[in-house]
């Protein structure tokens, strides 16, 4: 699939969805819990649901990233599933410190 910057996606297991922030060039399988994410507008397939959340289930308000890529996410509803790029789990990206004020 091609990433574009704003682009919204959706798990076709879970209740996740994400907004792309940075993405990366040429084709990329964005997955979440196993499963390539669609797109927003499109319905979910008749699949299985995950029935337990797995490790790194997506946060909602949180930004996810791949370094290898470039990519980054924000996860603007949060779900069971792990979120993936080409078999490799995103990272969350922590906040930057900011400097004292002293």
């Amino acid at each position: 699939m091609k990433l574009t910057p704003g682009s919204r996606w959706k798990s076709a297991v879970c209740d996740a969805e994400v907004v792309a922030v940075r993405t990366p060039a040429g084709d990329v399988v964005l997955a979440c819990g196993g499963v390539p994410m669609i797109p927003v507008k499109d319905a979910r397939p008749d699949m299985p649901q995950l029935q337990s959340a797995q490790e790194n289930a997506a946060l909602l308000g949180k930004r996810y990233a791949d370094e290898a890529s470039g990519l980054e996410l924000l996860c603007n509803k949060s779900g069971k599933g792990a979120l993936t790029l080409d078999d490799r789990a995103l990272t969350l990206k922590e906040a930057k410190k900011l400097p004292s004020s002293d």
